[in-house]
């Protein structure tokens, strides 16, 4: 496309939890499968500077980018549906303006006139916003905004939107995401709520371009009509959006309302190639007709927020649509394993993998877990301190170390085979001053790590603080757990396998933000692969006797 960037805004109304980070992914799957250049960024009304310091239960899974930014979960979406990668300019919260704007007013930039929210914040809001834009690489930036129209703490972005609109004229255009609730005494859909969401974006000044509807039942005749009438957009920029059985469903029932095709022609672009979806339908068909199917369990502290583990449920849906197999992921609460009830948590399980997360509670659970991996010959995924609590169970139990521990969770163990990294033991602040970020690899010739990457040297993003204690590599060598990736600057552990075991793998990096629909990531399609053969295998005496228990 030549000529200026267009910018497209996502917003939503009436409740929380629409599904705006799906309904932008899509919308950009389907420009991207045009031949458009696109990317996606997240405005978060949020104090805090970064999402990577909320807490799990509150805010769900810590993404981390490339050039190692903490993020919203949402930038996960963004990279599995486009495989383009995402960075700090991708995701901007309230924190990080206002911080932006005190350092400029201390550094004397606004030469000591009054800081106001209109025009100093408005205008760094509007900066980041157009960042991405101005690199030239881009035909379209999407910019979603986080909570719904209403909102305290949302109305300097919508402020900063409308300026935007009035700025670029026809290069921007307001997408709003509402809903649609369906009433059971009635047996009908209402359209009240959308209508009162528009009217108060209307009272801030924004007209929303196109409207995508929320729903669990499909439209009733003529609700299109009667939403245009009464929010001022066409008939054909109502959009129906309905429950889907999968994310990956969603671009396609996109394409078939022709969302993308009205967002095209209202930002004056009326000649366009036909989309490309080969690759995605065919991701698709492999994930909805599975030739086999394999358990695996997933051990973790926050089991009951599936949220706080979403790159690594995705990540399984993608290995398993590469070998034509459905995963039936086990939730397994790692504060509630022990070594009396691990058998009957356990035992059916094809595949194990340990999450990784921060903190002493739910240790011991997981060094359960990865005990009757290693000694039944489960195939096993350990990730960051799933990693570290498979290096600490190793040295309890097959070293002699019954102290060994992590420096996290006992500061005077005798054996901190896991221990704090030297660069991080003068830190003090909390927020992003881990290892964050992409990090180099190279991989040990002949180990199950090289066969699996098929190459020297990878690329893998981390967020940890402590790490495997070299003081240790050689007494784990010789009892059969190595070392088969290192960091070539640092020298730092990165992968642990037990080459005498079927399939047993730690890593201190998070695979499962690389992996998206069109690269599903090859340590969890390994992974997969290795529960798939254990499935069709005899189960070992203990397991056949934990599933009849």
């Amino acid at each position: 496309m030549t000529g200026s960037t267009k910018y497209i805004f996502v917003t939503g109304g009436v409740t929380s939890s629409l599904g705006k980070g799906i309904i932008s992914a899509s919308l950009a799957k389907l420009l991207q499968a045009r031949g458009f250049t696109v990317t996606i960024q997240k405005l978060d009304p949020y104090i805090n500077v970064d999402p990577g310091t909320l807490n799990p239960y509150e805010h769900g899974e810590c993404y981390v980018t490339e050039d190692g930014a903490e993020t919203d979960l949402d930038l996960g979406h963004y990279e599995r549906f486009l495989d383009v990668p995402t960075s700090q300019a991708n995701n901007v919260t309230t924190g990080r303006i206002y911080q932006n704007v005190i350092r400029k007013e201390r550094e004397g930039e606004y030469l000591g006139k009054t800081v106001q929210v209109i025009p100093h914040i408005t205008d760094e809001i509007k900066r980041h916003i157009q960042a991405l834009g101005r690199k030239g690489i881009y035909d379209f930036v999407i910019t979603e905004v986080g909570g719904t129209v209403g909102d305290i703490e949302s109305l300097p972005y919508l402020e900063s939107i409308r300026q935007l609109r009035w700025e670029k004229g026809k290069d921007c255009l307001v997408v709003h995401l509402t809903l649609l609730p369906f009433l059971h005494t009635t047996g009908e859909l209402k359209t009240k709520p959308t209508q009162h969401s528009v009217k108060e974006l209307l009272s801030l000044g924004v007209q929303p371009d196109v409207l995508v509807c929320r729903t669990e039942h499909p439209m009733q005749k003529g609700m299109k009509e009667k939403i245009a009438l009464f929010c001022n957009v066409d008939a054909t920029a109502v959009i129906e959006s309905r429950d889907a059985d999968t994310i990956y469903d969603v671009p396609l029932m996109m394409q078939e309302e022709r969302l993308d095709e009205v967002v095209l022609r209202r930002l004056g672009i009326t000649t366009f190639p036909d989309a490309d979806l080969t690759q995605w339908n065919d991701f698709l068909h492999r994930y909805k007709n599975p030739i086999a199917e394999t358990r695996i369990a997933l051990v973790g502290k926050y089991v009951e927020l599936k949220d706080a583990y979403k790159s690594i449920k995705e990540a399984l849906e993608h290995a398993g649509a590469t070998n034509e197999c459905k995963v039936h992921i086990h939730w397994v609460h790692s504060e509630k394993l022990t070594a009396k009830n691990v058998s009957r948590l356990l035992g059916t399980a094809n595949g194990i993998l340990v999450a990784p997360g921060f903190g002493h509670r739910g240790i011991e659970g997981k060094i359960e877990a990865i005990r009757f991996a290693r000694e039944n010959g489960i195939p096993f995924l350990g990730i960051c301190l799933g990693m570290q609590c498979a290096v600490i169970e190793f040295g309890r139990n097959v070293l002699g170390l019954p102290k060994a521990n992590s420096t996290e969770m006992a500061a005077d163990t005798p054996d901190p085979v896991i221990a704090m990294m030297e660069e991080q033991k003068q830190v003090t602040e909390k927020g992003g001053t881990m290892r964050l970020g992409a990090y180099p690899c190279q991989l040990q010739e002949g180990t199950l790590a090289a066969r699996i990457y098929r190459r020297k040297q990878v690329s893998e993003r981390h967020r940890h603080r402590y790490e495997f204690n070299n003081a240790y590599l050689e007494p784990y060598r010789k009892a059969g757990m190595v070392a088969s990736g290192i960091n070539p600057q640092g020298k730092l552990v990165e992968i642990v396998e037990v080459p005498a075991h079927p399939w047993f793998v730690g890593v201190q990096f998070h695979p499962e933000y690389r992996s998206t629909v069109a690269k599903p990531h090859p340590l969890f399609v390994h992974f997969v692969k290795a529960a798939m053969s254990r499935s069709r295998s005899t189960t070992t005496p203990n397991v056949e006797k934990a599933a009849k228990a």
